[in-house]
């Protein structure tokens, strides 16, 4: 599948627009003369946002009030509300998430479930709700922001939030190949730390402390919060990358549909070491991995 050049306004659905990529993303995609309709959980959020566009963009700015977490029926009819108002979505971002970084044991079930509410379920509740649109279109695209996180995993405390983002990745993945027939792009995006409000600004989960974890969770904990602030990844330009790849433009122009946009250094080392670090198992063990069929019958 090809990108494509766009020679009309496309209107996008955004979710997670409060901060972040979602906050930087409605910017770029303003800047080409798209249409956006910008959800946050509050109205206040949505207040911001509106106030830091500029006055010549807001023509093609309408904003909802959206918590992905509200469950099938209230997100059914907020995305009902959306596509009212311009008649269709062309494009959905699922970027509306966040993390929670605590170790396994110290959070439990709990924990977990409280990341895969947002990230996982919520994210799924919203593109059930905007499909029968996009597949109306027969022209469209969903994007997934997902995290080079389901690639790094071999992390003390970021465990909730790559176990959600492996989840996301896993699930994308099939959307892919259900929703090609229909025409209906899907991108999986795997950003790398970008200095924005993500995770490593978020506190450290400290409320069920185990001593045998204390010197893990104490060292973890200093080195989440190190990296706030400091991390080399610029979100404007992620999210200008992104625009280019959904209109078929910019760095995207003649290049393929990727199915995956990998951004930034570090996540373009992780996935290439984690693939690396599974190859080479494979390798050392592959005469194990070959030899567990049945046994051919003897002639």
């Amino acid at each position: 599948m090809a990108t494509r050049i766009v020679d009309a306004p496309n209107v996008w659905l955004i979710t997670g627009t409060s901060s972040g990529f979602g906050r930087r993303l409605v910017t770029s995609v303003l800047e080409r003369g798209d249409r956006v309709i910008a959800t946050a959980r509050s109205h206040e959020s949505l207040e911001k946002l509106i106030s830091i566009c500029k006055p010549n963009f807001l023509d093609n700015l309408r904003t909802l009030q959206l918590d992905v977490t509200a469950g099938e029926k209230v997100i059914k009819e907020k995305i009902d509300e959306a596509a009212a108002i311009w008649g269709r979505i062309d494009v959905l971002v699922n970027n509306a998430g966040y993390g929670l970084p605590g170790l396994m044991e110290e959070g439990g079930s709990a924990r977990l479930r409280l990341q895969f509410e947002t990230n996982v379920f919520g994210l799924l509740d919203v593109t059930t709700a905007t499909l029968p649109y996009l597949r109306k279109r027969k022209d469209s695209t969903v994007v997934v922001i997902g995290s080079r996180s389901a690639w790094k995993t071999e992390r003390p405390g970021i465990g909730p939030y790559a176990s959600s983002k492996a989840a996301v990745h896993a699930l994308t993945e099939t959307l892919m190949v259900e929703l090609a027939p229909l025409n209906v792009r899907v991108l999986l995006v795997a950003p790398g730390a970008f200095r924005t409000e993500g995770i490593y600004g978020q506190q450290f989960y400290v409320d069920n402390p185990i001593p045998d974890y204390d010197n893990i969770r104490i060292t973890s904990k200093a080195q989440f919060a190190s990296v706030s602030g400091t991390e080399k990844g610029d979100p404007a330009k992620a999210m200008e990358v992104l625009v280019d790849v959904v209109r078929g433009e910019g760095v995207a122009k003649g290049r393929p549909w990727p199915g995956y946009l990998v951004l930034g250094e570090d996540a373009e080392a992780d996935v290439r070491n984690k693939s690396a670090k599974v190859l080479a198992v494979l390798d050392e063990w592959k005469d194990v991995a070959r030899g567990v069929n049945f046994d051919t019958p003897s002639a």
